[in-house]
């Protein structure tokens, strides 16, 4: 399935932020005089206008280090929690979301699913008793698989429970015809994070810490030989990582558009039962199957049809194991957490009751949402989010238009494609039916069960269906905001619409320096170096002139020579060719924020607060959004994983290619982060 373009990723959600604590509710007050009228009261949530003045430091030079200029005294006095890998913006957002939704759990009325749910999270002392004997069941019907076939059907039956499998399957817009629901396929089967942690020497302490893992798993569910199990389910993912496709290459989106048939699908890549496999994903045969890394799965198959029965049982029980765990007791979730911690370098383990509130979020998300809505998000905030969409939308237009690069073919089909992108604002327009989901307030493990079934049921059911483009992909209350692709729509969840990304009440520079940025990074995507193959229907499509494609690319490749001159920690760079769609993402959000900021201002100059001009003050907002500390363990993690920049490069990098930038700060040559102008890039 394609990747879905987020302004952040699960990880650095969890990863970047802010430190202050912010207020709840989190707007203030506002009554209706009339239908028509909203009438506000309230103040900036952040110092008196939306901006952290007591962030900065003033010591540093802003041409020199721009994030040392607008956060170094957040960076100095902020500690990471010791159960997390890193601390920043959307962190500490982030936990202000938790707090609220667990306050809203734990009030609700008895016998609602998500107070269910979390009761039976919550309640340690019947997870003791039950111990492993649920596990048990899962992995005696793994040990019951007679053949190879068995073994594809249960992989393909793992989509609605716990369990892995080589070769995952969910429906996404068909890429030729974006209107309805095709099945997308891809590889999968590692219990590393990606391929180049089995190779990588730099990676030698982790995949220790998976080896010790795999074994304890093992010792913990009873097998004989811990060790050997350990070693052959490490020699067998040892494999299948060298079959994979680089990480950069699965979002190159012209390379993953395979379509083929069932049946076509059977005689490319015949070493697994194909029709066990899908009999068991509960899926009818197929004329259209998206075939992503198509080569992966060939060989991949190959190896599975080469591959004892026994060794792949064993890594079957690694994987319902590893799923399993954070809903068995306390020796299971320990052993897991030995594992994260070793990937991201935290010390503790995150609380109870905010692994109860991230497990009803993933399994009753807009549920939880729809109550969290009504309690946190006014009026105000989608209207005034409505009005920033629009003019960032406009500016956008303007830039489309102003471009010298571009031919005035592929001007009108970029607009086209603008004008056709959907915006949906806090919450979706009918909120998802869960009436059918039981919940019990004391069986975990079973809820657990019933939740991932209903839930991959309901994904599962939109295949060959029209797309529906109302849904989210996201709850409400997340922190964050994406491009939908092929759906050509963004989506910007009320929990990402509070301070210091908005606030209702903030000075329009920082609000336009801060989400503005957010809005105008997601419409760009529609216009990346992936977003420009898809056109204004969603179909992937070559839309531009060979001359605009080499212009592009030119600027990109100038671009991606910027990153990949960053060290993020020792010896690993940035690569820009996994980061490089939203890298531009991040440039472009810069350009079309700041002008749409000073198209705001109707031609009037900004006022001056606390010696800060209306230009200076979005900069910083735009800089302290993305303040973060990590540890150097999630860091590394994070360039060998993730499509999104460290945030300390989505910070300055953007920024020395921004000319309003050079001229708020009075930038000059003799500054390091300096950029002839010549040598800026341009892209949009």
């Amino acid at each position: 399935m394609p990747r879905i373009h987020s302004l952040a990723s699960t990880a650095a959600v969890s990863a970047l932020a802010l430190g202050l604590a912010l207020s709840t509710p989190a707007f203030a007050e506002e009554t209706t005089d009339d239908e028509n009228t909203i009438v506000v009261t309230g103040s900036a949530k952040i110092g008196e206008y939306g901006l952290d003045l007591t962030a900065r430091d003033l010591t540093a030079d802003p041409g020199d280090d721009f994030e040392r200029y607008a956060s170094g005294a957040w960076i100095d006095r902020t500690e990471i929690p010791a159960d997390r890998p890193s601390v920043g913006s959307f962190y500490n957002l982030r936990e202000d979301v938790t707090e609220q939704v667990n306050g809203l759990i734990t009030e609700a009325p008895a016998g609602t699913q998500y107070g269910a749910l979390y009761a039976s999270f919550m309640n340690e002392k019947a997870i003791e008793k039950v111990g492993i004997a649920p596990l048990k069941r899962e992995l005696a019907a793994v040990d019951a698989l007679s053949d190879k076939s068995a073994f594809a059907r249960y992989m393909g039956a793992t989509y609605a429970k716990f369990g892995g499998t080589l070769f995952g399957a969910a429906p996404y817009a068909d890429p030729d015809d974006p209107t309805i629901n095709a099945l997308w396929m891809f590889s999968g089967g590692l219990g590393l994070p990606e391929k180049d942690y089995y190779f990588n020497s730099k990676f030698d302490e982790k995949r220790i810490a998976y080896y010790e893992y795999l074994v304890r798993t093992f010792r913990n569910i009873g097998e004989e030989d811990p060790r050997g199990a350990a070693s052959r389910v490490m020699t067998f993912e040892t494999y299948v990582a060298q079959l994979n496709w680089d990480v950069e290459q699965t979002r190159q989106i012209e390379k993953i558009n395979n379509p083929m048939s069932s049946d076509e699908l059977v005689a490319y890549a015949p070493g697994v039962d194909w029709a066990a496999f899908f009999d068991g994903h509960n899926i009818p045969p197929q004329d259209r199957i998206i075939v992503t890394d198509n080569t992966a799965i060939k060989a991949i198959a190959e190896l599975f049809a080469s591959t004892d029965l026994e060794t792949l049982q064993l890594w079957q029980k690694a994987r319902v194991t590893h799923q399993a765990s954070p809903y068995l007791n306390a020796r299971m979730v320990e052993s897991r957490f030995r594992y994260t911690s070793a990937l991201n370098g935290t010390s503790e383990q995150r609380a109870r009751w905010k692994r109860a509130v991230d497990t009803i979020d993933g399994s009753l998300g807009e549920l939880v949402g729809e109550a969290y809505v009504e309690e946190y998000f006014p009026k105000i905030a989608k209207t005034r989010m409505d009005e920033l969409v629009k003019n960032l939308k406009l500016a956008m237009g303007d830039r489309i238009r102003e471009n010298d690069w571009m031919t005035p073919e592929t001007k009108q089909a970029a607009l086209e494609k603008l004008a056709r992108m959907d915006v949906m604002v806090g919450y979706p327009e009918e909120f998802r039916d869960y009436s059918q989901l039981p919940m019990s307030p004391d069986d975990l493990f079973g809820n657990m069960v019933r939740a991932t079934r209903f839930n991959a049921d309901y994904q599962m059911s939109d295949l060959g269906k029209p797309v529906d483009r109302s849904k989210w992909a996201m709850n409400p209350q997340t922190v964050n905001a994406y491009n939908g692709g092929l759906e050509n729509k963004m989506v910007f969840p009320a929990g990402i619409l509070q301070p210091p990304f908005f606030d209702a009440w903030a000075d329009p520079a920082v609000n336009y320096g801060a989400i503005g940025v957010v809005i105008g990074h997601e419409i760009s995507h529609g216009f990346d170096d992936q977003g420009r193959k898809i056109d204004a229907d969603g179909a992937i499509k070559d839309w531009w002139t060979a001359q605009d494609a080499e212009r592009f690319n030119a600027e990109a490749k100038k671009f991606g020579e910027q990153y990949a001159a960053f060290e993020v920690v020792p010896g690993s760079f940035i690569n820009p060719d996994l980061t490089m769609g939203e890298n531009i993402a991040d440039l472009a959000g810069v350009l079309v924020a700041y002008d749409a900021y000073k198209k705001s201002l109707n031609g009037e100059e900004a006022p001056v607060i606390d010696g800060l001009t209306g230009d200076q003050r979005f900069f910083l907002a735009y800089a302290q959004v993305w303040r973060a500390k990590a540890r150097e363990d999630s860091l590394r993690n994070q360039v060998a994983t993730d499509p999104h920049s460290p945030p300390r490069y989505r910070t300055i990098a953007p920024l020395r290619n921004v000319d309003a930038w050079y001229e708020a700060f009075n930038i000059t040559p003799e500054d390091e982060m300096y950029i002839a102008p010549e040598d800026r890039v341009r892209i949009w």
